[in-house]
């Protein structure tokens, strides 16, 4: 795989997709990126990098929705659209460039933010999407963030709904749907490091694949 390629993974919470994907990122060798990107956006627009992470803390219409209709002067504005204006859409085409420059330079995996959407113009992709057994999911939530069963079903159900909006609405794929990736995969099913082994052969015969 001399070429350069992406690994784009979206997941639902507590299917230990974020795991998964740094486990991926390493038998690869190449780079992850998942909070990662909130940083480079900020460095790219101009904007102070605890700003971003605020923002990714509050997305209950989606990655940046709290923050539609508000007006930062911004140090970079040819990074920008238009009228300056720090909405959902100003902020996700940061995001986009960021991610289409990093794809550009080098193998990365990248979590969510619709990047299997940025890139499909990208022969060198591979999308995945990770499920797991609602069970194991909140056993998960419960374990990470020493929370009870009833506030961990509680986010699953909001992140759910977020990361169901925000992509619905920048992509023109479904999240979670099948038919959206080339691979859906219950973690559920072989664990951890399983599934990591399972998506290691996936992609390297995916990308061996003559496009």
């Amino acid at each position: 795989m001399e070429e350069n390629f992406a690994i784009n993974m979206g997941r639902q919470l507590g299917s230990g997709g974020h795991t998964i994907g740094e486990k991926l990122a390493k038998e690869l060798n190449i780079e992850f990126y998942d909070k990662e990107l909130i940083n480079l956006a900020s460095e790219k627009s101009g904007l102070c990098r605890k700003f971003f992470e605020k923002a990714d803390e509050k997305a209950s219409q989606g990655f940046f929705g709290t923050l539609s209709n508000i007006h930062f002067p911004f140090i970079n504005e040819s990074a920008m659209p238009s009228e300056n204006c720090l909405s959902n859409d100003a902020l996700f085409k940061v995001q986009s460039d960021v991610i289409k420059m990093l794809a550009d330079v080098k193998s990365c995996l990248f979590m969510g933010r619709c990047a299997d959407y940025i890139l499909r113009e990208n022969p060198r992709c591979v999308n995945i999407f990770i499920s797991a057994d609602t069970t194991d999911r909140i056993a998960r939530i419960c374990r990470e963030r020493h929370i009870t069963e009833g506030q961990a079903k509680n986010a699953i159900e909001k992140a759910d709904k977020e990361r169901t909006e925000y992509y619905n609405y920048y992509s023109t794929g479904t999240w979670g749907a099948a038919a959206t990736y080339h691979l859906c995969i219950n973690s559920s099913i072989f664990g951890i490091d399983g599934t990591v082994k399972f998506l290691k052969t996936f992609i390297i015969n995916k990308l061996a694949q003559k496009v």
